[in-house]
């Protein structure tokens, strides 16, 4: 079956001087009326300089998964967490009806990291923040489950799941295999290049396909992101961040 090659997003600010942000709406390369797909609202890529303050501000039906690959950033909210997070230390932000957080970047390294805005499978859930800590910064060569309905480290409440890889190159892997046959798989790469199925993806790139017959294979040391998700589970498309921004009416 078809792959669909998805460009990188529209860059804010601007990586080199320490502050920029990688906005892909991935549903603007595959529906004509959706920025998301399914649960996936929005993905964005960032890199910020050491001592910056992101300050106070609210989400509202989003579920966010904060993914850090490079520096550490203390996470402060409304419901009375203080956490630092870094490659092994991760979060979600499950924000529901009322939720605010701050994020102060920490140490001499720039973070390097994913926000991942999935949308919840109904509005106005309570509001909840998890942390897990992992013992490996990295998946060596094969899938790690980072997220999901149940039975992953972090709950989202949406019917997705989320898989994460360091690639060596010249490794190939499969897909995860599916239970459901409705599951589609949205690849993104967060650095270095792959091959999959007969398309190549370079960093800040990603590839959507409802096959599980593809493979990918490492062009370079590759991290890597996977969502495996049914395109049309039941969601709430107005979430603050995740939301539809192609509404209509």
């Amino acid at each position: 079956m078809t792959i669909t090659k998805i460009p990188a997003g529209r860059m804010r600010g601007n990586f080199v001087q320490g502050f920029g942000v990688e906005i892909l709406y991935p549903g603007l390369s595959l529906t004509a009326d959706d920025s998301g797909i399914g649960p996936i609202g929005r993905i964005d890529r960032a890199q910020v300089q050491p001592g910056h303050l992101i300050g106070m501000h609210p989400h509202k039906d989003d579920e966010i998964l904060t993914y850090i690959r490079g520096g550490e950033m203390l996470h402060r909210d409304t419901v009375g967490n203080g956490k630092t997070l870094d490659k092994t230390h991760f979060m979600m932000m499950n924000a529901g009806h009322t939720f605010q957080h701050e994020e102060l970047m920490l140490g001499n390294s720039p973070v390097r990291a994913l926000q991942i805005f999935l949308r919840p499978n109904a509005r106005d859930l309570e509001p909840m923040v998890q942390f897990h800590d992992f013992i490996d910064a990295s998946s060596e060569n094969e899938w790690r489950l980072i997220a999901g309905p149940k039975q992953a480290p972090l709950t989202v409440r949406s019917d997705i799941q989320v898989f994460d890889a360091r690639v060596s190159k010249g490794t190939q892997l499969s897909l995860p295999a599916a239970a459901d046959p409705r599951t589609a798989f949205l690849l993104y790469v967060f650095d270095g290049a792959i091959d999959f199925g007969d398309v190549t993806i370079t960093t800040g790139e990603s590839a959507f396909t409802r096959s599980l017959d593809h493979q990918l294979t490492a062009r370079a040391g590759s991290d890597v992101v996977l969502f495996a998700f049914d395109p049309k589970a039941e969601v709430f498309h107005g979430g603050m961040f995740s939301g539809n921004q192609k509404r209509v009416g």
